[in-house]
């Protein structure tokens, strides 16, 4: 599964506000480097954000991960709706409360647009909680149809979005 695919370098999105929800990120780092054909390259900061839409749950504490893999988008996407389901994801509402959420942002410079798949992830490029801690890893990386990272986070600013320090 995968092997026979070049390598790509992918942006993984976290995030988490149920159980320890910073326990929950950190572990999800983990996950990622346990994946098959695949070698977790960086990891930001956590940061403490407000949630979006449904305001009425706990903040969210969120964070970036770089990998290269060879797996394929449809293939690194089940991966990580596998991971999920194994920290007890329920899929219920949008903008519901979650144990962990991961998103598949980026995939080299791919633009998707398959059914569940969506490459730059959809708003990506509106959020701060993910332009964030995307900057601090890769400040200079471009979103495709949209802009370089630290330019897009500089117009959106960062309301809502606090670094925790020590984590």
């Amino acid at each position: 599964m995968g092997s026979e695919n070049a390598v790509a370098l992918a942006y993984i999105g976290i995030g988490s506000n149920l159980g320890d929800p910073v326990a929950s990120v950190r572990g999800a780092f983990g996950e990622l480097a346990g994946l098959v054909s695949t070698q977790l390259e960086a990891c930001s900061s956590l940061y403490r954000t407000a949630p979006v839409g449904n305001r009425e749950q706990p903040d969210f504490v969120n964070a970036v991960a770089r990998i290269r893999t060879t797996l394929t988008p449809q293939d690194l996407l089940d991966s990580l709706l596998a991971v999920e389901r194994m920290h007890g994801r329920v899929r219920s509402t949008k903008d519901a409360p979650r144990t962990l959420d991961l998103d598949l942002l980026l995939y080299g410079d791919s633009e998707i647009d398959a059914p569940g798949l969506s490459v730059p992830h959809p708003r990506m490029h509106e959020r701060a909680f993910v332009l964030a801690p995307l900057a601090e890893i890769a400040p200079h990386a471009d979103i495709p149809g949209h802009g370089r990272v630290g330019a897009l986070l500089a117009r959106v600013g960062m309301d809502g979005v606090q670094r925790i320090a020590g984590a």
